[in-house]
């Protein structure tokens, strides 16, 4: 009887202590590895950051393409850009002009 009270007095509390570390663990291991969690947060501002990187990259092509474009849909059309852009269209190079051909890149059949 008194073998029975003291381990009950033992196990008890025990048990008890690894239940409650038992859950105190499983919230702590979510709240760093979950859906929300801080890893997850540490990759979406890495993501965040390298969109917004993108953005201005994309902003400044933008910009570039609307000052080529008021040259060729002024009142004005600047010849230069003109010249250059039916060359490009029709593949074709002035007298002027030097072109170099390099050799295509070797492909590997497998």
């Amino acid at each position: 009887m008194v073998v029975r009270t003291r381990l009950r007095a033992l196990l008890f509390p025990l048990t008890l202590y690894c239940v409650s570390a038992g859950v105190g663990t499983f919230f702590v291991w979510h709240a760093v590895n979950g859906d929300r969690g801080l890893k997850v947060k540490i990759e979406r501002k890495a993501e965040i950051a390298a969109l917004r990187k993108e953005l201005i990259q994309l902003k400044a092509e933008r910009e570039r393409w609307n000052k080529r474009l008021a040259l060729i849909n002024g009142g004005e059309i600047d010849r230069d850009i003109l010249d250059e852009e039916a060359r490009n269209l029709l593949g074709r190079v002035s007298p002027q002009d030097l072109v170099i051909l390099l050799p295509k890149p070797a492909t590997k059949n497998n």
